[in-house]
């Protein structure tokens, strides 16, 4: 048996640019995830535009993001409240992270071991 990977996917991108970016984040993770792996996924910078669209049931990603919730650490909350979404993440149950000085932190995903995958 091989060894668990530990990774962070750190999703950048909003729904509004590149979503095929938003969509190969979520499915990157998934694929650690089926194989058994300590997945933690991250919304950060404008990617919590993208969270924000996909709670959204009628969003085609609705599903694939639903699949990985367990895995959803959460949102950046000085971001959140910057792209004026924290009330829909709020609502959505989605954590809003604010370990660094009111922002989610990358150097605690560090610290935890895990290799950063950033989309």
């Amino acid at each position: 048996m091989s060894e668990q990977n530990k990774i962070a996917v750190v999703i950048y991108e909003p729904a509004s640019g590149d979503i095929s970016r938003v969509y190969r984040g979520l499915k990157t993770a998934a694929e650690f995830v089926e194989a058994g792996d300590d997945v933690a996924i991250v919304f950060d910078g404008s990617g919590v535009e993208a969270l924000a669209a996909l709670t959204d049931t009628s969003n085609p990603l609705h599903a694939l993001l639903t699949s990985l919730k367990d895995d959803v650490r959460g949102a950046c909350a000085y971001c959140a409240t910057g792209h004026k979404v924290k009330d829909q993440l709020v609502a959505g149950g989605w954590p809003l992270l604010d370990q660094a000085a009111g922002e989610a932190s990358i150097r605690d995903l560090v610290n935890e071991g895990r290799q950063v995958l950033n989309y």
